[in-house]
């Protein structure tokens, strides 16, 4: 069995522990198993998954891989941390809050000799293969991607756009490398609202 512990319970986290403690059967989770979870919060057992301390779960020599689902802005530390104590770690995208963070840990990972895996959930949903498939051999003329979603605390996920790089990952996924030709903020703080808008080039223009 390969020893694993999942850092952070938000509802990423809380997933993580759910497929972790009830694995499909015949799926490689089968092989994995939870020593428990690392929360700045109290909780003690959850699930029947036991809370320990981030010091035990970085020594721990029964511990293989860290599951990482906290906040954007602590993920290159607690990466640093894990891969350091010699530990594979999957998170969740996106990895660093610069490219040049996520190069060097990957770098770190190689070597160490760990892997270094991130996920990002989305594009791996039945709704998103076939968004996929429904726009194969078109060309994309022009287009527009909206979503809205809750203020986010920027202190812990980071400058707006990394709210909503997931999203931009299908556009790059969908249609290539694209380039920002422009982008706009309007913040009304009085109305606890904040819009960003970009617009993005794919490389045939």
């Amino acid at each position: 069995m390969f020893g694993t512990v999942v850092v952070g319970v938000g509802i990423a986290g809380l997933a993580r522990i759910r497929d972790l403690m009830n694995p499909m059967p015949s799926s490689p989770s089968e092989h994995l198993k939870l020593f428990g979870f690392v929360s700045r919060r109290n909780f003690g057992n959850m699930n029947e998954a036991k809370q320990i301390s981030l010091e035990d779960a970085l020594r721990s020599k029964e511990i293989h891989a860290a599951f990482i689902s906290t906040e954007n802005r602590s993920h290159e530390e607690t990466i640093r941390m894990f891969l350091e104590a010699g530990k594979h770690v999957l998170v969740e995208y996106p990895m660093a809050l610069s490219a040049k963070a996520a190069h060097e840990l990957w770098e770190m990972a190689e070597q160490k000799g760990k892997i270094l895996h991130v996920e990002h959930i989305e594009l791996l949903t039945e709704e998103y293969k076939q968004l996929k498939k429904e726009i194969a051999g078109k060309d994309l003329v022009k287009g527009t991607l909206h979503f809205t979603g809750h203020i986010l605390d920027e202190n812990k996920a980071g400058f707006p756009a990394f709210s909503g790089i997931a999203r931009l990952t299908w556009l790059i996924d969908l249609f290539g490398d694209l380039t920002v030709t422009s982008a706009t903020r309007v913040k009304q703080e009085d109305k606890n609202y904040s819009r960003m808008t970009v617009h993005f080039q794919t490389t045939n223009k």
